[in-house]
C-alpha cells in the first residue's frame, strides 16, 4: 500500500515545497517610470560614468548573455 500511496504523496509534498520556494523567492515588480527616469539620467552622463550607469540598467537577459564579454565603447 505504501508504494501506491507514497509516490503520489511524495509528488504532492514536492509541489507544495516548490510553490513555497517560488512565492518566497519572487522578484519584485519594477516601476517603469523609475526605470525611464534613471535611463534618462544615465544617458545625460559622459564617458565612463555613462557606460557604468547604462550597464546597471541592462535587462537581466541581456546582462546575462553578455556577462563574459567586455563592454567596448563606440569610438568616434
Amino acid at each position: 500500500m505504501w508504494l501506491v500511496v507514497g509516490g503520489p504523496l511524495l509528488v504532492v509534498i514536492a509541489s507544495i515545497v516548490t510553490a513555497v520556494i517560488a512565492v518566497k523567492g519572487a522578484d519584485p515588480v519594477l516601476d517603469k517610470e523609475d526605470y525611464e527616469r534613471n535611463l534618462q539620467a544615465a544617458r545625460s552622463l559622459q564617458g565612463q560614468a555613462r557606460i557604468d550607469a547604462l550597464i546597471q540598467l541592462q535587462p537581466a537577459h541581456q546582462a546575462r548573455n553578455h556577462a563574459a564579454s567586455p563592454v567596448i565603447p563606440a569610438t568616434r
